[in-house]
């Protein structure tokens, strides 16, 4: 995975210097970016977005009623997707499945002997943007995954909105609203 450098380096961001807070966004849709996944997450039509928050303030930000949401430019609203979610489309996984082998709450096909399946979970797990929260100057980054399929143009025009950030006192930070910039050659994977 990479490592995230300070939110405010990354030309696709929204700062908030009062609050001390700055939200950035990388896209990973596209080689040379997307090749350290073992998944070919745009083949799947999904957007995997690279998410750093900086917390530069003295007191901790809490993530836990985080949302994050992508508007694309025809104002289509995608939610990020759980890790459930991400594994159950890389995995080819219906939600009916009756297969018997497990790693992790779905079933994986062809039970544990699908050592395919399981890096694919690990990965997914690894990768998802999972903090909670952010302490005084630090920074947290991970991925999130939008679902594009039947999107046409899921990064032109687009925007990922954050919401549900609280302060430590509990009092809910002004949203981020994070322009979409394609940094790779390809606009999209998606179609």
């Amino acid at each position: 995975m990479p490592r995230p450098e300070n939110a405010s380096t990354y030309p696709s961001k929204d700062a908030h210097p009062q609050e001390k807070v700055t939200a950035a966004i990388d896209l990973y849709n596209s080689p040379p970016k997307s090749d350290i996944f073992i998944t070919p997450y745009a083949q799947e039509d999904l957007l995997p977005v690279y998410l750093v928050i900086t917390n530069d303030g003295d007191q901790p930000i809490a993530l836990t009623n985080m949302r994050a949401e992508l508007v694309t430019s025809g104002r289509g609203k995608l939610e990020s997707l759980t890790t459930d979610d991400v594994f159950r489309r890389v995995g080819h996984i219906s939600a009916s499945s009756t297969s018997p082998g497990r790693v992790g709450p779905l079933p994986l096909p062809g039970g544990n002997k699908n050592k395919k399946a399981q890096k694919e979970y690990q990965e997914v797990l690894a990768a998802n943007f999972a903090a909670q929260a952010v302490e005084p100057h630090t920074t947290k980054a991970g991925f999130l995954f939008f679902d594009v399929q039947d999107v046409k143009q899921p990064v032109q025009g687009s925007h990922i909105y954050l919401t549900g950030i609280t302060d430590g006192k509990g009092s809910e930070l002004m949203y981020f609203d994070i322009p979409v910039i394609a940094s790779n050659a390809a606009d999209s994977g998606a179609h």
